[in-house]
């Protein structure tokens, strides 16, 4: 019996980019949809369509034919882009993802994943760096920090609502700190472990031990490795389970210790200097509770494992950008 088709919207991304590898590997046929290729290597997709999903026609075009959808397409980044641009965050991705869920429901999708994310939680929730983990159910009464929580949070109403009204399976999955190879590490949208371990391999390799941290680092975040994401997105969309769910690590870690744990793993010491920058908010971890009654599963991979093979690939971007700079 042959697999599903599925479309995997933002397969151009850093999940989206790892997604379409893995459902390749199960046997699925595989359309990826973004309006960028994938940046270091190629797509796995049978198919890759660069298209512009705040367009509804092109939603149509990415959505026929295909029995899964999994979307992921959003204009997103780390705090110092999602600090920055709350409204074109919010327009973006109200488009992608109000057009996306209703082609997906004309082209008769079975079944629709949608991203969410840990931004969607309170921030009166999150003001001390040793926060409390956070349940599924404390999206409620809502206060998300920034505009990009705030369309999550409505994008995960609307997947509720088109399987109450039109019997879609919609699943609902609320990522916390992804991180692994082969994702943006720089630029401005890279996210705190691909920034450090920039910052350390870039000590590293120019003999600088100074690495800047924004604020005074001792901001809290539980971070998740890239094939466990990966693999806990495969297992929920085959779950029963349509309500939201966690999706992450549930080991917090300040970010004066992550760079710490990076220069560890680099083999070099480093002097942290503290400068201006967004924090976001002071802590956030995941509730993991509910994730391992639904799935009987949870993370595997630790932190310091899913760091080593990060910074090893980091490593080596920086080191080839360095032997540019220099040849030139």
């Amino acid at each position: 019996m042959s697999k599903a088709k599925v479309l995997i919207t933002g397969a151009g991304g850093f999940i989206g980019h790892h997604l379409a590898t893995s459902l390749k590997q199960r046997g699925y046929w595989v359309r990826g949809v973004d309006i960028k290729q994938p940046e270091f290597c190629p797509s796995s997709a049978d198919e890759f369509l660069l298209l512009d999903l705040r367009d509804f026609n092109n939603c149509l075009k990415a959505a026929a034919g295909v029995d899964h959808v999994y979307a992921l397409a959003a204009d997103m980044g780390g705090m110092g882009f999602i600090a920055n641009n709350h409204a074109r965050i919010l327009y973006n991705n109200s488009a992608i993802n109000l057009h996306t869920i209703e082609a997906a429901r004309q082209c008769g999708v079975k079944k629709y994943l949608y991203t969410s994310s840990a931004c969607v939680y309170p921030e009166f929730l999150q003001t001390d760096a040793d926060v409390k983990p956070l349940k599924e159910e404390d999206a409620y009464p809502a206060q998300p920090q920034d505009a990009y929580g705030w369309e999550k949070l409505i994008s995960e109403r609307l997947c509720t609502h088109y399987r109450e009204d039109f019997g879609m399976q919609t699943y609902i999955v609320r990522f916390h700190n992804i991180f692994g190879p082969q994702g943006t590490w720089d630029g401005g949208r890279e996210k705190a472990p691909a920034a450090v371990c920039r910052k350390v391999a870039t000590a590293k390799l120019t003999s600088n031990p100074t690495v800047e941290i924004w604020g005074d680092g001792e901001q809290t975040r539980s971070f998740c490795f890239i094939d466990d994401c990966v693999e806990g997105i495969y297992r929920l969309m085959n779950s029963g389970y349509h309500e939201p769910l966690n999706l992450g690590q549930d080991r917090l870690i300040s970010i004066n210790d992550l760079a710490r744990l990076v220069a560890s793993i680099a083999g070099i010491e480093v002097e942290l200097k503290h400068v201006p920058g967004p924090m976001g908010v002071r802590g956030r971890n995941s509730d993991n509770n509910r994730l391992r009654q639904v799935l009987g599963w949870e993370p595997q991979i630790t932190l310091e494992e899913g760091l080593r093979r990060t910074y090893a690939w980091i490593e080596s971007q920086v080191r080839a950008t360095l032997y540019v700079s220099r040849a030139g």
